[in-house]
């Protein structure tokens, strides 16, 4: 009796084997026919930068519109020029004709010193603009201001796919659009009773 329980027990063992093994579900890959496949929209934000430029006037810059000269008129050129021409005139001119050759001489060379004197004029120059003696306007500048807008753009972020297996309609998300037949995992399970 002894020997029956042992081969008993070796039996029981066995058919709890294949019973867990029958038990196992089967796996395969098939085919499945596309009924649809509906696109899915998302919106989404995409960030840009809006540009404008604008003028505006500084507010301690003041400026004029032309360099002038702020220096007073200089006198030095004119005298030496009048001299040197009243000179020149005297030696040229004989009898009362020298009379009027020096006075001649003199003028044209006084209005000759007084334009080299004067003919560059020092001007005053401020941060990069000119100024005219007090009376000024406003210095403009360009600014740029900019801000991060949003535009909403569409975009499809997958599909809704419905598909007929066997008979059974289905329906899943997917990432693309798989055409018209979808492979599928079918798995076979016993059932009990």
């Amino acid at each position: 009796m002894k020997r029956l329980t042992h081969l008993t027990r070796f039996s029981i063992a066995g058919l709890f084997a294949t019973a867990l093994f029958g038990a196992q579900a089967a796996t395969f890959t098939d085919h499945a026919r596309v009924s649809g496949a509906e696109p899915q929209y998302e919106n989404i934000n995409v960030p840009r930068n809006e540009c404008t430029s604008h003028w505006v006037n500084e507010g301690d810059e003041r400026v004029s519109a032309a360099p002038q000269n702020t220096q007073p008129r200089q006198y030095g050129g004119a005298i030496v020029g009048g001299l040197a021409g009243g000179v020149l005139g005297h030696q040229v001119g004989g009898g009362r004709g020298k009379d009027v050759a020096t006075v001649v001489g003199a003028v044209l060379g006084a209005m000759t010193g007084d334009h080299l004197e004067n003919r560059n004029p020092p001007t005053q120059y401020n941060n990069g603009q000119y100024a005219n003696n007090g009376r000024y306007q406003p210095a403009q500048r360009e600014v740029q201001r900019c801000r991060t807008v949003y535009d909403v753009q569409t975009r499809v972020s997958g599909y809704r796919v419905t598909y007929d297996y066997r008979g059974q309609q289905y329906t899943t998300l997917m990432r693309n659009n798989p055409g018209n037949r979808l492979p599928v995992r079918v798995s076979v399970d016993p059932i009990e009773q």
